[in-house]
């Protein structure tokens, strides 16, 4: 045999003996000069410290290393640092690397091949994607994309809303807001671990609605990671569309990799553990065949072709390419189907805030972002610069659509058909209130001048009829040939609705395209619309394309058994085809007749008929919606009637809804009526009130929609036991958004707070609970305790009138030791005395939250009193205090105010009601000489008398931090207002002062009216029944006439009759500081009052006046009521 011969090896295999092609190859690599260099974050990425080892062993061996370099390499802290050295090293005893070369090839081919290999596989792979994403940025589907920052939320799982609900009710009912607890992550830290401890996670899952710019978000991630600027430890990161793959019916995963990864070598990277590889499947909703997790075969073979949903389920289950990394992308309901056991992270891509919708109004203004604008002449007019303004006003007061607009593709749709309408300023053309409006101008912006009405019918003959059956099929992209056979023209040319409303889809892998609608509710609402003209002459079953049913004539028959196909138990279309019978009601509103109804061939007569059978098939769905909680299907069924604007039921309710007159009238389709209103009603969105008109039969059947309330008044219900057995089972609920719940006056026992306080452990959202006016009890209070204990996202506790007495102060005690969250307290009237205050103090001694605290009309007396008094020696957090009522007296004040000297936290004091005489009140002057952070005390109806009253005058001379002040009902005379206008002369912080009902005379109210000629600080003053004549009135109003700063005065109830009207008027020609004047009950008469009415006049900046009660009589109001508002229309007057 010749020696130049091939020698059979194996079958298809031979070593050609000839052959020295590899070797030269080898030889060339080796002679590679910054090999060394140029292989570094290589040679550190795939050898392993053991492999480290062995080559400082073979390059000693080889005399390229000394021992003490050696040594220096093994000493070197990171396996990095020891590449970095070894290289520095061998770079001046080997420059071109030929041993470790050598060494490697030898004894370790496999991590050899991937050193010299990989960034000659990788690098091309990332070019050709930057490649393709620079081509995509200048394509139409640009227009649609989302102006969100690319941040993402991590969520814990996916809601049970978002996997029985359409996408569009969803958004509604969380009002645009997003997941509750959604923890904002960059996509630099998608796949990353989140702690030191923590693991990466294998499979990622990302939900969102359609339009909330998932695919965009990859788009981005890619860009990123191929430009070097995230991940760099990542090899590869695979993005794959979904519907590339519908057109497999068996795929392997080899086939795969190869349709995605087109490159040699590039098997030896996937498949190694030493390359980190991520797979990003974006769109699971593409697949034309259900994902079945449950019933999949395993399969570990990669060259195995089986069904493509057996496929994915094997590779998120790890059978196949077990060491990849997984990025699921998918709208909720099908991302739910992935078990939750094998999801390591689950994340949503956030909504648009309030911002950003504003940011993207004038973005997509500014940058002529509308698909109309591409099809308009070069001579369009300027943008009005207001123009995004006028949108945004607009948009901001139609709350229904700017929640919506929280999706980025239907901020899109809403923007451009806004900012279109606004600039044609046609009166015949009003701006859209409905979504069905919007989608009409949205579809046809010219419908008076383009679109014709044999253009529209021809359009709905091939994009409604791919829109409708392609809904019925759950399919939303589009490859050319599916467009073909419904007639639809590829690609679509500029001036037809297919250009306006399809969007090209370029695949990762190749060359091939598909479309898309901009939106799934575009399909929806063509869908809907093809649904309307067929249904008017069809006479078999629309929902069967093939045409074979039973026949079923006249629109009637056909609007009913769309209802019927909406409202089906099926679960697999449970909520898919609502916002399909939200359009096809709307499209038989009043307006859209109008816009449509011509060009449709639909008479005014005959769309009268339409929405009268729509509204009675409608109605009765509604009042007969069982079952023992009003589901979606019906409060949909409430949208339809909305979005068909016969709304006079829905306004009954909600005019009922706002008057608390709901009382007896929640039953039938009054409750999902309710439920709807709680949703979109304007006087739901901050409060929702449904007090005195609940008991256990309706808030059961409300109950699944109250979660998504945030701010919830149910009082006065007389709630019994199983009505908090609901309540307990609402809040412990994971979907609940109730942050704050009054349940205020229900009669709640302490057997009704069980179910409440094991709800507590569990919720994560309410902060705010209000429960005064019940009767828990000490034994209630201990139970509610036990769960305060725990429960830390509970900010505000109102327990008023309760009566839970000293043993539930003992349990309040140990939570203010141990809770760390709750800011505000209210015990007021609960009949706690000195023990239980005694152990309240104890907790806040240790307390570093609470600030404040009402303990109001309980028992305290001087011995509670002085508790609270030690407790504040050493905390410094309260800030608010209140002691109305708890009878103390100057002991137990006396110890209060040595607190007060050294406490450095307390705000606001109120010792209103108690029975602090002349000594007490010298202790809290003492106090207020050296305190400097109390800004507001109250000693309202107290006994300090003159020499008390001036005793605090003088401290308030030097005080500097006091701001309001109240000494009503205290016994004062003209003394003691001598005293306080002395201390006015000098003070400067003081801006509220309350003599109410005190005889300091006139000679008191002159005293005080010279402080004001000084005095630059005061803005409210309280003169109520003070005594006040004439004398006391001409002063006050001369001060008016210097004095700029105080805005309110009352004067109610003192006699300063005409004369002293006619110096106020003199005086309110000149005054421009007052705002609020109170003359009640003074005795002006007519004269009086018309003087006050004159000087109004030339005084527009007087907001409020009282002249009630001064005998003018009720023609003579009128007049003088007249004469104000025809000098001073904004001011409120009465009279």
């Amino acid at each position: 045999m010749d020696r130049h011969s091939q020698i059979p090896w194996q079958e298809y295999c031979y070593l050609d003996l000839k052959s020295n092609a590899p070797k030269q190859e080898t030889s060339k690599r080796m002679e590679d000069h910054g090999w060394l260099r140029r292989h570094q974050p290589l040679l550190h990425r795939f050898l392993s410290t053991s492999i480290l080892v062995n080559v400082v062993h073979q390059m000693r061996k080889a005399d390229l290393l000394s021992t003490q370099e050696a040594g220096l390499i093994q000493e070197m802290g990171s396996l990095k640092d020891k590449v970095h050295l070894l290289v520095e090293v061998l770079s001046v005893s080997d420059p071109h690397g030929a041993a470790l070369q050598a060494y490697l090839q030898s004894s370790y081919q496999t991590e050899y091949n991937l050193i010299t290999i990989h960034d000659s596989v990788v690098q091309p792979y990332k070019d050709t994607l930057l490649q393709w994403l620079k081509e995509d940025e200048n394509s139409l589907a640009q227009v649609a994309g989302s102006s969100q920052g690319f941040t993402i939320l991590l969520i814990e799982s996916v809601s049970d809303l978002q996997q029985r609900e359409h996408d569009l009710v969803q958004v509604s009912v969380n009002r645009g807001a997003g997941p509750l607890h959604g923890r904002a992550l960059g996509l630099d830290k998608l796949i990353a671990p989140l702690t030191r401890v923590s693991t990466a996670p294998r499979v990622t899952l990302t939900v969102g609605v359609a339009g909330s710019g998932k695919s965009r978000m990859v788009s981005r991630f890619i860009r990123l990671w191929s430009s070097g600027q995230i991940y760099p430890e990542l090899s590869l990161a695979i993005p794959i569309a979904c519907w590339e793959l519908s057109s497999y019916d068996r795929i392997s995963v080899e086939r795969l990799l190869r349709l995605f990864v087109p490159y040699d070598n590039m098997d030896v990277i996937i498949f190694n553990e030493s390359c980190k590889v991520l797979l990003i499947l974006d769109g699971l909703e593409e697949f034309r065949q259900t994902l079945d997790f449950a019933d999949a075969p395993p399969t570990s073979d990669p060259r195995r072709e089986i069904p493509v949903s057996d496929l994915i389920a094997n590779i998120v289950r790890g059978n196949l390419l077990p060491g990849a990394t997984l990025w699921l992308l998918s709208r909720p309901g099908i991302g739910a189907k992935v078990p939750a056991g094998l999801v390591d992270r689950v994340t949503e891509a956030p909504p648009l805030s309030q911002t950003q919708i504003k940011d993207y109004t004038n973005h997509c203004i500014t940058n002529a972002l509308d698909v109309y604008s591409l099809e308009s002449s070069s001579s369009q007019t300027d943008i009005p610069q207001d123009l995004s303004s006028q949108v945004w006003t607009y948009l901001n007061s139609q709350k229904l659509l700017l929640i919506l607009s929280s999706v980025p593709a239907i901020c899109h749709v809403i923007v451009t058909t806004l900012s279109r309408l606004i600039k044609i300023e046609s009166e015949a053309t009003p701006l859209p209130r409905t979504l069905t409006e919007v989608y009409a101008h949205y579809c046809w912006p010219h419908l008076s001048k383009s679109d014709t009405a044999s253009g529209i019918r021809k359009s709905l003959n091939t994009l409604g009829r791919l829109a409708f059956y392609s809904l019925l099929r759950r399919r939303y992209t589009f490859v050319e040939s599916e467009l073909r056979t419904y007639g639809v023209d590829v690609p679509p040319q500029v001036g037809t609705l297919s250009y306006r409303i399809l969007q090209r889809k370029q695949s990762w892998s190749s060359d091939n395209k598909a479309w898309q609608f901009t939106h799934t509710s575009v399909q929806e609402f063509l869908g809907a619309l093809y649904y309307y003209v067929s249904s008017r002459r069809a006479v078999f079953d629309l929902f069967s394309e093939s045409g074979v049913s039973w026949p079923r004539i006249g629109f009637h028959s056909h609007y009913r058994a769309a209802l019927q196909k909406t409202n089906q138990s099926d679960a697999t279309l449970q909520g898919s085809l609502d916002l399909f019978m939200r359009f096809l009601s709307g499209l038989l509103s009043p307006t859209a007749g109008v816009l449509l109804g011509g060009p449709l061939g639909v008479s005014r007569e005959e769309q009268v008929t339409q929405r009268t059978t729509a509204m009675t098939l409608l109605q009765n769905a509604v009042a007969a919606a069982g079952g023992d909680a009003v589901s979606m299907r019906s409060v949909n069924m409430v949208t339809c009637l909305a979005e068909l604007q016969q709304g006079e039921w829905l306004r009954s309710i909600e005019e009922d809804l706002i008057s608390c007159g709901l009382r007896g009238k929640l039953k039938g389709g009054v409750c999902a009526v309710l439920a709807y209103l709680l949703l979109v009603s304007d006087s739901c969105t901050e409060e929702t009130q449904l007090s005195n008109c609940l008991d256990s039969s309706s808030l059961k059947r409300l109950l699944p929609q109250l979660l998504y309330c945030s701010k919830l008044r149910m009082e006065n219900n007389e709630f019994k036991e199983g009505a908090m057995e609901l309540l307990g089972s609402l809040l412990s609920a994971k979907e609940c958004h109730i942050q704050m719940l009054s349940l205020a006056d229900n009669s709640i026992s302490s057997k009704g707070v069980k179910p409440l306080s094991r709800a507590l452990l569990v919720n994560r959202t309410l902060t705010t609970l209000d429960l005064r006016g019940n009767n828990i009890g000490a034994k209630g209070a201990k139970t509610l305790c036990e769960a305060l204990k725990l429960n830390q996202f509970l900010v505000s506790v109102n327990l008023q009138n309760n009566h839970i007495e000293d043993e539930g102060a003992r349990s309040l005690s140990e939570v203010l030791q141990s809770n760390r969250k709750l800011t505000t307290l209210n015990v007021q009237k609960n009949g706690i005395g000195p023990e239980g205050m005694k152990k309240i103090a104890e907790g806040l001694i240790k307390n570093q939250t609470l600030q404040d605290f009402n303990v109001s009309s309980n028992h305290l007396g001087d011995l509670g009193t002085v508790a609270l008094a030690q407790a504040l020696m050493v905390n410094h957090v309260l800030h608010t205090l209140s002691l109305q009522s708890n009878s103390v007296s100057d002991r137990g004040i006396k110890a209060l105010s040595h607190a007060l000297q050294s406490n450095r936290g307390l705000c606001c004091l109120n010792l209103r009601e108690n029975s602090i005489g002349v000594a007490g009140a010298k202790d809290i002057a003492k106090a207020l000489k050296v305190n400097t952070c109390l800004r507001e005390l109250d000693l309202t109806a107290n006994l300090l008398h003159d020499e008390g009253v001036t005793a605090i005058a003088e401290a308030m001379r030097v005080n500097r931090s006091i701001s309001s002040l109240h000494l009503q009902w205290n016994f004062m005379k003209a003394g003691a207002a001598k005293a306080l206008a002395e201390s006015l002369s000098s003070n400067t912080c003081i801006q509220l002062l309350d003599l109410q009902e005190n005889a300091l005379g006139d000679n008191g109210v002159i005293a005080l009216a010279a402080a004001l000629m000084s005095n630059s600080s005061l803005t409210v003053l309280y003169l109520q029944g003070v005594s006040a004549g004439k004398s006391g009135a001409v002063a006050l109003a001369d001060a008016m006439v210097v004095n700029k700063t105080l805005h309110t005065l009352d004067l109610r109830g003192n006699s300063i009759g005409m004369e002293g009207a006619k110096a106020f008027s003199s005086a309110l020609k000149n005054n421009r500081s007052l705002r609020s004047l109170n003359l009640q009950e003074n005795s002006l008469g007519m004269d009086g009052a018309i003087f006050i009415a004159t000087a109004l006049r030339g005084n527009h900046q007087l907001t409020y006046i009282n002249l009630q009660g001064n005998g003018i009589g009720e023609s003579g109001a009128k007049v003088v009521s007249d004469a104000i508002k025809a000098g001073a229309p904004d001011c409120v007057v009465d009279i």
